[in-house]
Formats: C-alpha cells, sequence, structure tokens
C-alpha cells in the first residue's frame, strides 16, 4: 500500500443512510486528495450512576444506541460508560433529551471530524493510504489508514471581491491570483476591448455566475479570501444564484457551495467543498492585529498609503452606479483593486502563513475565528483520555471569576532615566513553574500534602500533568523559530502560548476552574509585588507596575549604558533570586525569567484626568538609541480613535518639546489661536464607529449618532442611499449647533469645544509638571488681557 503526505484543508461530516461519513479535503505534492472515511461512531460519555437512566431514556425514545463500560472516570472520580451510535442525527438527538433530562452527557459537543483528527493526535500534516480513485481534478480515496505528520506546503490563493446595485444586483465579479487576475463584468463587449484584456464580458447576471462557476473550476484554488467576504460577497453570491435558479458549484469537482446562517442570523458560514475560505477581517483579529478602522480604505491606508479609487468617498453606492452606468471599465479597475489590495495585506502581514502554522500547532482549522478554547481542546483532550479521564461539560451555574492581572498604583510625574523590567510570558512560565493543569488540579486534590500548592483550595500534582509539557514544548519551538527568523511561525506559537490562562479563565471553556485561574493570576500579583520589594531593596523607586511589567525610577539621568548596566544587574539579581527561593521553599525549578525591556530617558506617568490619582496603563516616553528618538504612547489620546487629528497632533509636539527641554509657551498659544481662526479645520474631524442599527440608539444619543442621523436625512432628500441606518464609521465635527456629519456641514465649527475639550485635556496632562498652566497660556488670545 503506497502512503502519500498532504496538508489538511478542510474537514467535514455527515451522515450517509445509516452510517457515518468524514470527509477531508488535503492538498498533496500530486494536487488535491479527498480523503472518505465511512462509518466512525459518535461517543458521549455518561457517569456509571446515571448510566441506567441514560439507557433507559434512549430506549423509551427509540434511540438505537450501543454502551460500553470504559476504563475512564470523570473529574469527580466516576466511572463512565460510553454511548455509541451509528449516525450523527441519533447522537445529536440522544444528546439534546438527556440534557432536559438533566443527565449529563460528557463530551457530547465535541464534533466527529474533530473527535477523529484529535484522537490521532493530526494538526494539519498526515500520511495516508487508502484505495485511489482518479477524479477530474483530485484524487479520491477511501478505505483510508491515516496518521499525523510533519507535512506542510503552500496553499493557492484567489483574492475576490463583487460589485453590485443597492437592491444586490450583480455587476461584476474581481478574482486575483498567481493563476489568473481579471473581472467578470456583466456589460456589452465595448469597441476597445483589446484595450483591457484582463476584463471578462459576460451579457447577464446568469452568465456572470456561469463564468464565476468556470473560473473555480479552471483555477482551482485552494483559498479564497475577501474582505467581509463570507457576510457580503458569498451571502450575496448565493442570493442571486437562488434567485437566477443556478447552483454555485465552486467547490473542488464541480461540487455545490453551502451556506448556513448562524442561530441569530447575523453571522453566515459558507461551505466550498475542497476549499476554505477566509475573511481578512477576522484573520487579522486572530493573529492580534489592530487598526483605527477596520474598513479596507482605512486599512489599506494605514498599512500603504493607499486606499480605494473612488470619486465619492461619502456616497460609494452613487459612485459605483455612475461607473457601472457610463464607464465600466473604471468600475472593473476600482473592483479589482479591492482584491489585490486584500493580497497585498495578506502577502504583508504573512496571514496565510501565520494561519498554516497556527494548524499544525493545534490541529484548529484554517478558518477558525479566535479559536483559542478549540485549540486548548485539541491539544489537551486526547491527552486527557489516555490519562483515564474523560473531560467535563462546559459549568453554566456557579461562576466564579478569578483576579485580574496585577495593576499597582501608580507615581504621577515627570521623570528621567526609567526602567522597564518584563517578566516573559508570566501566565505561561507560572503554568510550567508551578504545575498549573487541570488533570494536576484533579490528581493534586487527592494527594494535597504532596502537591504544589496553589491558591483558593487549589494544588497541583508533582507528576500528573500536560499543561506544563506542553508550554514548554512550544516555548522551545518559539525560541528555534524566532532564531530561523520564522515571524509567522513564532507569532502563532506566542498567541497560542498566551491564550491558555485566558482559556482557563474563560467560563466557554470545559476546562474552566476558578483555581486554576486564580493560582495563575493571584501568583502574578505574589511575583510582581516580591520583585518590587526586591527592586527597592537596591535603592531604587518602582513608579508602576502591570501584569508583568515593572517600571523603574533611576532617581536621575543616566546615560544609555550607564542605565543598561542597571538594568542588566536587577535582572541578573531577581531571576537568580527566584530561581534559589523557589527551590528552596517549594523544590520547584524556575521557569520564571525577568528581562531588561526599555530604558526611557523622560516620562511621564499622569494623573487621572481632574484628580491627583496616578492613571493606570497611561504612560509616555522617550527612548533614545544611538541618536534616533522615538516617543511611546501607552492609553493616552495619541493612540485612540475617538480623538481629532489636532488633539493627537498637539500631544505628540508638545510632549516631544516638552521632553526636550524646549520652550513650549508660543507654541500652545500658537495652536490655540490657529484653532480659534479656523486654521486647523481640517483637524478637528471625528470619526467614530457606530456600532449599532441607527434605529436601536434611543436614550442618551451620543454626538456621532446625532450625526449620522443628520446624513441620511440629506441623503433621503437627495435620493441618495442611506449609508448609516446599520452601522458603519461616521466622520463629523462640532458646530455651534450640535454634531454635524462632514458630507452635509451646514453650520459653523464650535472652536471653543475643540479648545475646551481637544486642546485643554492634553495640555493638563503635562504641563502642571513642568509649572505650566493651559488657561494662562491661552489666555491672551481669548481677548481675557
Amino acid at each position: 500500500m503506497q502512503y502519500h503526505e498532504g496538508f489538511l484543508i478542510s474537514r467535514h461530516s455527515r451522515d450517509i443512510g445509516d452510517q457515518t461519513e468524514i470527509t477531508l479535503w488535503l492538498q498533496t505534492a500530486d494536487g488535491p486528495a479527498k480523503l472518505i472515511i465511512t462509518g466512525e461512531k459518535p461517543v458521549f460519555f455518561v457517569n456509571e450512576p446515571q448510566s441506567n437512566e441514560a439507557a433507559s431514556l434512549l430506549a423509551s425514545a427509540s434511540i438505537p444506541f450501543t454502551q460500553r463500560t470504559l476504563p475512564l472516570t470523570d473529574f469527580a472520580h466516576r466511572n463512565v460508560v460510553g454511548f455509541y451510535f451509528d449516525t450523527i442525527q441519533a447522537a445529536n438527538r440522544a444528546s439534546r433529551l438527556l440534557q432536559t433530562e438533566e443527565v449529563d452527557a460528557l463530551e457530547s459537543d465535541v464534533r466527529l471530524a474533530d473527535r477523529y483528527l484529535m484522537e490521532r493526535f493530526i494538526c494539519g500534516g498526515i500520511t495516508f493510504a487508502g484505495n485511489v480513485t482518479r477524479k477530474q481534478g483530485f484524487s479520491e480515496f477511501r478505505n483510508v489508514k491515516l496518521k499525523a505528520s510533519e507535512y506542510s506546503t503552500m496553499l493557492s490563493r484567489v483574492s475576490l471581491d463583487i460589485e453590485c446595485s443597492e437592491k444586490g444586483v450583480l455587476y461584476s465579479i474581481g478574482l486575483d491570483s498567481p493563476m489568473d487576475s481579471r473581472v467578470i463584468m456583466v456589460g456589452e463587449t465595448p469597441v476597445d476591448a483589446a484595450k483591457y484584456p484582463w476584463i471578462q464580458w459576460v451579457d447577464s447576471e446568469l452568465a456572470l455566475l456561469k463564468a464565476l462557476n468556470q473560473w473555480f473550476a479552471t483555477f482551482d484554488p485552494d483559498v479564497v479570501v475577501g474582505w467581509s467576504v463570507i457576510d457580503f460577497d458569498f451571502r450575496l453570491l448565493m442570493k442571486r444564484a437562488a434567485f437566477n435558479q443556478i447552483d454555485l458549484r465552486l467547490g473542488r469537482g464541480f461540487e455545490k457551495a453551502h451556506w448556513r446562517d448562524s442561530s441569530n442570523s447575523r453571522q453566515g458560514f459558507i461551505t466550498l467543498p475542497g476549499r476554505v475560505v477566509i475573511d481578512g477581517i477576522d484573520a487579522l483579529k486572530t493573529a492580534t492585529y489592530s487598526f483605527r478602522s477596520w474598513s479596507l480604505e482605512s486599512v489599506s491606508r494605514e498599512m500603504f498609503g493607499e486606499g480605494k479609487a473612488i470619486d465619492n468617498p461619502y456616497d460609494r453606492m452613487d459612485s459605483i452606479n455612475r461607473m457601472y452606468r457610463d464607464d465600466k471599465p473604471a468600475l472593473a479597475k476600482y473592483n479589482l483593486q479591492d482584491c489585490v489590495l486584500v493580497n497585498r495585506i495578506f502577502d504583508t502581514t504573512h496571514l496565510m502563513e501565520f494561519l498554516i502554522q497556527r494548524t499544525r500547532l493545534t490541529g484548529i482549522e484554517l478558518d477558525r475565528i479566535g479559536g483559542s478554547v478549540a485549540a486548548f481542546t485539541n491539544l489537551y483532550m486526547p491527552r486527557l483520555h489516555r490519562a483515564g479521564y474523560v473531560a467535563p461539560s462546559l459549568a453554566s451555574e456557579n461562576w466564579i471569576a478569578s483576579p485580574g492581572g496585577y495593576v499597582m498604583d501608580s507615581k504621577p510625574g515627570l521623570y528621567d532615566s526609567v526602567l522597564v523590567l518584563d517578566f516573559k510570558s508570566l501566565y505561561p512560565s507560572i503554568i510550567r513553574t508551578f504545575l498549573i493543569d487541570p488533570l494536576g488540579l484533579i490528581e493534586g486534590l487527592k494527594h494535597a500534602e504532596e502537591s504544589v500548592p496553589g491558591f483558593r483550595g487549589g494544588v497541583f500534582h508533582r507528576e500528573k500533568h500536560f499543561l506544563p509539557e506542553l508550554i514548554q514544548n512550544l516555548w522551545k519551538a518559539r525560541d528555534e523559530a524566532k532564531g530561523q527568523g520564522e515571524k509567522a511561525f513564532s507569532q502563532a506559537i506566542k498567541i497560542i502560548m498566551n491564550s491558555f490562562y485566558g482559556v482557563l479563565g474563560s467560563s466557554g471553556c470545559r476546562f474552566f476552574d476558578h483555581r486554576l485561574a486564580s493560582s495563575i493570576t493571584m501568583r502574578g500579583h505574589e511575583i510582581m509585588k516580591m520583585t518590587r520589594e526586591l527592586i527597592e531593596a537596591k535603592g531604587y523607586e518602582v513608579i508602576y507596575g502591570d501584569t508583568d511589567s515593572t517600571f523603574v525610577s533611576l532617581g536621575r539621568r543616566y546615560e544609555n549604558d550607564e542605565a543598561d548596566a542597571v538594568g542588566n544587574a536587577l535582572v541578573d539579581h531577581i531571576n537568580a533570586w527566584w530561581t534559589e527561593h523557589l527551590t528552596d521553599t517549594y523544590q520547584l525549578d524556575s521557569a520564571l525569567e525577568i528581562e531588561y525591556e526599555t530604558h526611557y530617558q523622560k516620562f511621564l506617568m499622569p494623573t487621572i484626568r481632574g484628580q491627583d490619582t496616578g492613571s493606570k496603563k497611561r504612560y509616555a516616553g522617550l527612548v533614545d538609541k544611538h541618536g534616533e528618538k522615538r516617543m511611546v504612547y501607552k492609553g493616552l489620546e495619541t493612540v485612540r480613535t475617538d480623538w481629532t487629528p489636532l488633539a493627537q497632533e498637539f500631544q505628540q509636539t508638545l510632549y516631544q518639546k516638552v521632553f526636550d527641554g524646549e520652550a513650549i509657551d508660543d507654541y500652545v498659544r500658537e495652536v490655540v489661536e490657529n484653532t480659534l481662526q479656523g486654521n486647523n479645520n481640517q483637524k478637528l474631524i471625528y470619526r467614530k464607529r457606530l456600532r449599532r442599527k441607527l434605529s436601536d440608539y434611543e436614550k442618551n444619543v451620543p454626538p456621532h449618532v446625532k450625526a449620522a442621523r443628520k446624513a441620511d436625512e440629506v441623503n433621503k432628500k437627495l435620493g441618495r442611499s442611506l449609508q448609516y441606518q446599520h452601522g458603519g464609521w461616521i466622520e463629523y465635527v462640532i458646530t455651534v449647533n450640535g454634531p454635524e456629519p462632514l458630507e452635509a456641514l451646514e453650520s459653523p465649527y464650535d472652536y471653543q469645544h475643540y479648545v475646551d475639550k481637544q486642546l485643554k485635556p492634553i495640555a493638563d496632562g503635562i504641563l502642571p509638571f513642568i509649572g505650566k498652566n493651559f488657561d494662562e497660556l491661552s489666555m491672551p488670545q481669548l481677548g481675557l488681557f
């Protein structure tokens, strides 16, 4: 039997007649492969005291099953019985029935394909063999044998985007990939069509959909990407296909696309057999990217300084309609540009590499949004089974919150030479060091006197655990990835490692237990407080601490070399102390490692606005390395999206001048004067997101909602499409008559608002530390002298 290797693209399971069928699509060196596994039995577990009741209920409901006593126990140390079913439908009926009768069907929510893969420790790469049949464009394997492998590959990709009328009638579909780049456009072939070889002209919407089917059959991509590509593009494509009475056959082997709405119908799911669809916004968020706005226009401009080419940004629908009517090649160019921008974003951020590596590490699907809980479950559950336990069900009741990260009270002031010392991956290192683990907790409670103490009653077995080793292996892999310059792999590992605490502290995870999460965070509090004492015993002042970072004032200005020497000496001392302390007190090896992160030559810890108390998670600092100065802002107005460009520019320049010791009086007066005289109008624009429908805002209507309502009133009068009824981003200014949208501005600006609400709060955050007062500096320009 010949063995092959492939990388998992998608997985699905369903019932075929009276048995199950699991379909795995892989990409191999010989092209796509479809693996079909039949006859796998869905299973869940019931503790032995409830098993007779469960069997009686299922028999009364005429749900066929078999049961078997297993060498497994639940977390209460009760033996469990496995209930097996021939079909997914029968298993689902059974679990719903037992749930209504308050019989706990453990692991009944684990999908058949997921269980099949995780129990074989398959994470992306697969070695397989079976009876093969050659099909058009792929190979189909049955009677499959498979196991995990390290195989990986790059996947082919197309970026898809549609343009349509306000009623959803399709105008064009853009497709951009290394294999082929084109726009399929509805319209008469123009006489100069040769000028646009990348436009494929079709005579109707039906022909457009047929051409899309043919494109996928011809170029056969593994991955489809786009911007809101599922809930906008594919949702509409499926609707228009139904209207035109045609199947969208975009799957491999010309298989049909399948659409499913979520329970709240706000989010849909698209299945293209043999392919995977990935939304750029979701993928970037999963990889922990953050942008001021998630519109394609905004992300593109932030990344490349280039946005979407359209002549009317306040009524794109009007512009699209005009181009479709008068200049279809221009619309095609606009359509294709969106596709190209999405591909550039994926390339620049290495998103596909990141998602592939995430699958290789955890086994979760390429298109899984977030997925921290699923990743933990995939890695942990099969190991738990081999230790003789089944996983618990979600604890919907008696949920106890755990303390958050340690945040000390800050000491406000303007400082010379502040060092930042960071614990490297503090929570993962606490898990490693103190052996914090779901199985370790259950076993530790049986042998408390021999276990490692935690918090809130948690104790952890010194030998029976999995999570510390999992983190240790990930940690080692990350160090190797960083050493080899594999940024996507390193980032994937970092996100997964850091998610483990969040998973254990989440009621959405079946392994949640407040003793686990509390033993991590409260140990973190203890470590941070002790570290502060160690630093202050050396004669330095700790002015702030946040989760894993400690800010140390050296008391005077230090040159970089001097500061580095102090920082490195503190690191050596702290790490050595923890190593000795943990060995002597707990007989544990320390994985705690504090690092010297930054030397701020100037540092501002502001007060809470309007108070004398120091703020938290807000500061600014000046780093000067080899003569290159860099300002760092945390939590201040300049990094927040709800402040105007005027406020952000004012803060950046003012802080820079103060940190550099420059005079600031004339600058403050000049900014105030220019604002009052109308010279800064282009910087007075607020930009804010409408997170709900306009009609949902009833009480305490905020300014951006008032502006959006005025904008749509104007749109309605002009016969244009309403822009803001279902959310979106609104740009507006504050006028003497209140907030007004930028695209329908009628009243004069309220300049005093911007002085009082944008400039003054920023100035008051720093000027008192240098003996200055904003009201006094701005007073001459207000005509008060």
